[in-house]
């Protein structure tokens, strides 16, 4: 590696889209049990908006700059001590972990640890790989911790965004029943990533639905009581939205499955299986638009809109 330099996006205060700049900075370099990756592809997560308007500024912190982004795909360009199982020119992904600081995966260059790197599927493009990691990493754990197993019957909510559109592809790898909740203009995407069934949010009586999932696993946020009526004495209710996380305290003392709170955490392990799937065609990336780096702003807007079909990539570099 001869850079010095990379470019990289920050802000240096809260607030809107407008706020998130490209800018040259140095090129980290990787202390021990961590990696430098040169950033081909990063992808934008819904976290990232309340990061960056301040939503989430009791986790982040209030110290500037800050980067953005926390998963990616590309190369190792250099090894921390301590790092003996991978070598400069690997292609590997990953998920940062929690939040990103000066610099995220958003910049040409991103320093991960060790635990958050995998081998990336040989069977993607860097840049749409880099689509999966955080939300297929959500998606793996949450069904985890569901229990979810072949001939369950499972309902996921918002399954055409993210995390929905991986757990559903996951769901039917395991052997479940996927019965997909979304709109009606994205039933056909979700029925082609292998739901059973699918229900559009705007029209479905859910009063009318027998109560006799399995499993229920939130991923947007809306309507979860009438969701939790439609689970079956002894099934199992999670979410990964903090509009879930919300509703625990009350769910306590009311009748009906108790809501588990499922929070991805960065496991090297379970991002080697997740390639694992998408070499042996059980998952793949739902893209909603590719961006560049210089189109960061619009592609936050487009994030803040809260409307996609799958996830907004950022490529990063060519290759």
């Amino acid at each position: 590696m001869t850079e010095q330099t990379m470019r990289a996006v920050q802000q240096r205060t809260f607030g809107g889209p407008e706020v998130l700049k490209l800018v040259t900075v140095p090129v980290p370099s990787p202390g021990p049990n961590e990696v430098l990756v040169r950033v081909r592809g990063s992808s934008l997560n819904a976290a990232d908006s309340g990061a960056r308007s301040g939503g989430l500024k009791l986790m982040t912190g209030r110290k500037f700059p800050k980067g953005t982004g926390v998963d990616f795909a590309g190369e190792v360009a250099a090894l921390g001590a301590g790092v003996t199982d991978l070598k400069v020119g690997d292609k590997v992904w990953g998920y940062l972990g929690g939040f990103p600081g000066a610099t995220g995966t958003a910049a040409e260059y991103a320093i991960i640890k060790r635990a958050g790197v995998s081998r990336a599927p040989t069977s993607l493009d860097l840049a749409k790989a880099s689509a999966l990691p955080a939300v297929a990493l959500t998606a793996l754990q949450a069904l985890r911790a569901l229990s979810v197993k072949a001939g369950d019957r499972l309902l996921i909510t918002g399954a055409s965004g993210g995390v929905g559109s991986s757990a559903v592809q996951l769901g039917v790898a395991l052997g479940a029943r996927v019965t997909a909740v979304c709109s009606a203009a994205n039933a056909g995407l979700v029925r082609s990533l292998g739901a059973d069934q699918v229900i559009d949010y705007a029209t479905a009586d859910l009063a009318a639905l027998p109560a006799n999932f399995d499993v229920a696993l939130d991923c947007h946020g809306s309507r979860l009581g009438q969701y939790r009526r439609l689970v079956a004495r002894g099934g199992k209710f999670g979410s990964i939205t903090m509009k879930g996380f919300a509703k625990i305290p009350v769910w306590l003392i009311t009748p009906g499955p108790r809501l588990r709170p499922i929070a991805v955490k960065t496991n090297s392990a379970d991002l080697q299986r997740l390639a694992e799937y998408v070499d042996a065609g059980k998952l793949k990336p739902v893209i909603d638009k590719e961006y560049t780096l210089e189109d960061i702003v619009a592609a936050h807007r487009a994030l803040d809109s809260g409307h996609a079909a799958g996830k907004r990539v950022l490529r990063v570099t060519p290759g």
